[in-house]
Parts: structure tokens; C-alpha cells; sequence
């Protein structure tokens, strides 16, 4: 095990690193613990002596000119901790990892292979939804061969080609602009991020995409900035199309060919319920999903309340998704599978950043909770009295 497990760090950089890295006027070491997902590195505590801040920059400044730049250096909370340091803030420690074993791999052919067998099962899903949402529309042929167990001779599929033409730009219009998004506020700070990985689904189309970083984030900011710039940016198209849909509701004639969405399917957001209800009196209805900003592990919620709030907020905030998810509190009958995905790929939180310690600022953190806040109005499903009273279960247009 030990020839097969992950590079360690060299007993005699450690030592160096002792002699000539950490000091009275920086960092005192008292004590050494491993760090790292198996152990592979090397957790400096001790008392520091100065700004956090400064005293990172400083160190890890000099850790290139004593090791050369074969290590990542990372400054965290200090694990079981008894107290807060008495400058303010926690109490700190610094990590110590080899590079090619704590920067993320890059994207391997498989991943590329899997990424792509998603792509097209996603286009499949939202044909799928496409063609459903617009059954009383469909002609009468494709109806026919599949409701009507006796029909042998399979319809022209071009009949098909108006419907899935006016359902692929709805859903890959949202998708596209969300991974976009992530991409434009990784750009700026030099942070990697793998392929998308698309999620598919049936009722929806699409439960969105899983993006990997690639890149060891510098800063908590940073992780805050790049998770919610894909679902603000897919939030602000999906509002407005939402806004031209309600719109387009009180009018069917100007509808046109554009997708018709029986909100029966979807009923299951409060927010957008209520929204629907006022602007359009007993007209419309519409549910819209944000899955993908629930503070569950490496979803983008999970990323952006672990840059805001720090590590152990996240635990706190899993486990009451967790149990709204299982209890059929959150997203209706899409509780089921999409707790289950998440438990089963996307439970653990993201790797910490070289600074994890450093307060994000009190607006970034607003953001966050305005979003989540948002998240939960959005999935908490209408039930069935206050539907009826206010009318809800109609038809929105696209």
C-alpha cells in the first residue's frame, strides 16, 4: 500500500521547510499532522504571529525559493480547533502538498467519452419533453402510433422535425448560457474547468450540468464568483423567457409555433406559481427547477455556501437539504432521483482553496443567501388546495 499509494512529501523538505520557512515572526510550529484526503501531506499548526493574510503571502513566497515549485501551500481553519485566535478570526494552519497529487488531473478520454454519451442523452430527454408538451398539437398519425396498440406502420418522422426544432433551442438556450457563464468568471482568474456533464431528464429535459474545476482555487472569492456565475447568468434567461412566456399566455394567437407547456406537468414552484397568478389572474402556471444551487456538496450551491460560509456551514446546510429531498419537501416527485444522484455522485464537498480561511465580504455573502433563498421558494412544490385557489395548472407558453 505504501508503494502504491500517492507521493508524499520528502521527510527532508520538511525539515528544510522548519528550519527556514516558519519563524517567531510569522508562524510558530508546535505541532505536525497529516493532511490531505489519505494523509499524503503534512499540516503545520502552531501560534501565528501575525495578519493571516500577509503572513501566507510571505510564506508562501518563501516556500518557492527554499522547495523550488514542486508543492501546493494552503492556509485552513485549524482542524478541532479549542478557540478562536487572539488576533480575531480562527485559528489557522498551513498544509503542505506535492502538486501532482493535490491539483486535479486533466479531463481523460473516458470522461470525454462519458460527457458526450450524456450530450446526447440530454438532446434525447428534451426531445422527449419537447414532443410531450405539445401532444394536442402533434398530428393526428404520430398520435396514433403511439396510443393505439394495433398500429404497425410507423408515421414520417419529419412530421416530428417542427416540434423537436422549436424544443432544443428552449433547452439548450438555459444550458448554454449557464456553463457559459462559469466559463466567462473562470477566464479572469486562470481557473481550469472540465467539459460540462450533462444531466438528463425526462420531466424536465435536463436537470442541468456538472462542471469540474481543474484548477486549485486561490481563494474562497473565487469559488463563490465562479459558482453562482453559471446560475445567475442561466437564472436571468430563464426569468426572462419565463416573463415572455406569461406574457404570451394572455394572448395564444401570438403564440405562434413556440413550445405550448401544460404547467400540470411541472406544477411545483411556489415562487413562480405566485407569479404567474398575479401577473396573469387564472391563466397560467409554471415550475422551474434549480437543482444545481441546492448547498448540497459539489453542486454550485453546495460551491458557493462552502466559499461563503466555510466548510461546516455546508455540513449543516447538506443535511437539511438531505432531509427536505427525502421527505418530498423540495422539488415534488424530482425529490427521489435527484437525491439520489446527489448522494450518490455530488455528497462531497469541494477541495479546500490555497487561502480557505479569508472571509468572502458581507455582499458576497448576501448573494448566496438570497439564492438559496430563492432555491427553496422556487422547489417548494404547490400543493393541491392552494393550486385551486389560485388558479394554478393551466398553460404557459415559450
Amino acid at each position: 500500500m505504501e508503494l502504491l499509494g500517492p507521493e508524499k512529501v520528502d521527510p527532508a523538505d520538511v525539515k528544510l521547510i522548519k528550519e527556514n520557512l516558519f519563524g517567531y515572526s510569522t508562524f510558530w510550529v508546535t505541532k505536525e499532522e497529516p493532511f490531505g484526503d489519505l494523509g499524503e501531506g503534512i499540516l503545520f499548526l502552531g501560534n501565528l504571529r501575525g495578519k493571516r493574510e500577509d503572513v501566507y503571502a510571505k510564506l508562501q513566497s518563501r516556500l518557492v525559493e527554499i522547495t523550488g515549485d514542486k508543492y501546493n501551500f494552503f492556509m485552513v481553519e485549524e482542524p478541532n480547533s479549542e478557540g478562536p485566535d487572539p488576533r480575531g478570526g480562527p485559528r489557522v494552519s498551513f498544509g503542505l502538498l506535492r502538486k501532482e497529487v493535490s491539483e486535479p488531473g486533466p479531463t481523460t478520454l473516458w470522461q470525454y467519452v462519458i460527457a458526450f454519451l450524456l450530450f446526447l442523452l440530454t438532446i434525447g430527454s428534451s426531445v422527449e419533453l419537447g414532443i410531450a408538451s405539445q401532444i394536442n398539437r402533434l398530428p393526428p398519425e404520430i398520435v396514433k402510433y403511439f396510443t393505439d396498440p394495433n398500429a404497425i406502420d410507423p408515421p414520417d418522422v419529419e412530421l416530428l422535425y417542427p416540434f423537436v426544432e422549436s424544443a432544443l433551442p428552449l433547452a439548450y438556450g438555459v444550458l448554454g448560457v449557464l456553463e457559459v457563464g462559469h466559463f466567462l468568471a473562470a477566464f479572469p482568474k486562470k481557473v481550469k474547468l472540465s467539459i460540462p456533464f450533462f444531466i438528463p431528464n425526462i420531466t424536465l429535459g435536463s436537470f442541468g450540468a456538472i462542471t469540474q474545476f481543474k484548477s486549485i482555487l486561490p481563494d474562497r472569492s473565487t469559488k463563490v464568483d465562479i459558482s453562482l456565475a453559471g446560475p445567475i447568468a442561466g437564472a436571468a434567461l430563464s426569468f426572462s423567457m419565463f416573463v415572455v412566456g406569461l406574457l404570451l399566455s394572455s394572448n395564444p394567437d401570438a403564440a405562434g409555433d413556440l413550445v405550448q407547456v401544460p404547467s400540470t406537468l411541472f406544477q411545483g414552484s411556489l415562487l413562480l406559481g405566485l407569479i404567474s397568478r398575479a401577473t396573469l389572474g387564472y391563466t397560467c402556471g409554471l415550475t422551474t427547477t434549480a437543482f444545481n444551487m441546492l448547498p448540497v456538496g459539489c453542486l454550485d450551491g453546495g460551491r458557493a455556501v462552502q466559499g461563503a460560509f466555510g466548510r461546516n456551514a455546508l455540513i449543516g446546510f447538506g443535511l437539511t437539504t438531505y432531509t427536505m429531498l427525502g421527505l418530498g419537501v423540495l422539488g415534488g416527485p424530482l425529490s427521489l432521483p435527484w437525491g439520489l444522484y446527489v448522494i450518490i455522485c455530488q455528497r462531497t464537498p469541494e477541495k479546500p482553496c490555497l487561502n480557505d480561511v479569508t472571509e468572502v465580504g458581507t455582499w458576497r455573502k448576501a448573494i448566496v443567501t438570497v439564492a438559496i433563498f430563492l432555491v427553496l421558494f422556487t422547489l417548494l412544490p404547490v400543493w393541491d388546495e392552494l393550486a385551486e385557489e389560485l388558479g394554478i395548472g393551466l398553460v404557459t407558453t415559450f
